[in-house]
């Protein structure tokens, strides 16, 4: 079993074969899907997926790029969603430096990542992080704000080192099609250094899809690409990969019992 950690398929580009996207999936392998939200309007529509879809499981919160969606109600707004039993983590929540260069800006930003993880202690869900050009940062926010939480960073990108100091608070790193473009140098490294309860993978769907789909929509399916690489990079076997990834992954989000069930019934 392969379980895609983290989609989009309340995406615009899933409007026209979302159902037929998830069976794909499905066919592939892939019988477990979190699907995140980035505003409002999208963690609202991924709980809603997660409702209709049995294999679909949803996470709900404000990206650093949408931060002019976040109000005074929002954490309200957000924690309403996530008392339901299929919404299983606050994500997608973090900092990108890559476009905001404004400093003022980017304090707000970190100032709705903390508002964030706190709402994810309120309602004990674990947490995914975007992070991107913001890696030192995102670490000093998780080892002050965020130690007695668990979570991931997603499609990791920084260094092995801050990778390390991530391992060490218990968080996970989620790995992506980038491992599999040839000018990748870091992910390798990273993920030949990471133990095997520290990594989960992901599509990131519709972008980023792995070779030998890039340049094409991404979708749940390919995390199986994903999957192969890692296996070729670490010299271990695509049965092993998909193995201890979905443990992870249950552990991490809590869904053990559930799809134990749905692989008994």
């Amino acid at each position: 079993m392969f379980i895609d950690t983290h989609c989009h398929l309340e995406d615009e580009n899933f409007a026209a074969d979302r159902a037929e996207a998830i069976a794909r999936a499905e066919t592939a392998g892939v019988e477990r899907i979190i699907n995140f939200g980035s505003t409002m309007q999208s963690s609202i529509a991924v709980a809603e997926l997660a409702k209709k879809f049995s294999g679909l499981y949803a996470g709900v919160g404000i990206h650093p790029e949408e931060i002019d969606d976040f109000d005074e109600n929002t954490c309200a707004r957000l924690a309403d969603l996530a008392a339901h039993e299929k919404v299983v983590a606050i994500g997608e929540i973090g900092l990108d430096y890559h476009w905001e260069k404004d400093s003022a800006r980017r304090l707000v930003q970190q100032r709705i990542f903390v508002e964030q993880l706190d709402l994810a202690r309120q309602m004990h869900l674990p947490v995914c992080v975007h992070d991107r050009d913001a890696h030192g940062d995102t670490l000093k926010i998780l080892q002050t704000e965020a130690r007695d939480l668990r979570g991931v960073l997603h499609c990791y990108s920084g260094s092995l080192e801050t990778a390390r100091e991530v391992w060490k608070l218990g968080w996970l790193i989620g790995v992506d099609g980038p491992l599999t473009f040839k000018n990748s140098a870091k992910v390798p490294e990273v993920v030949k250094a990471a133990p095997r309860d520290m990594i989960l993978i992901e599509t990131d769907a519709p972008y980023l899809a792995p070779v030998p789909y890039r340049g094409k929509r991404n979708e749940p399916a390919y995390v199986v690409e994903v999957a192969k690489k890692l296996a070729e990079v670490r010299g271990e076997t695509l049965e092993e990969v998909a193995a201890y990834t979905a443990a992870n992954a249950m552990r991490l989000y809590d869904i053990f019992q559930k799809c134990t069930d749905a692989a008994s019934g």
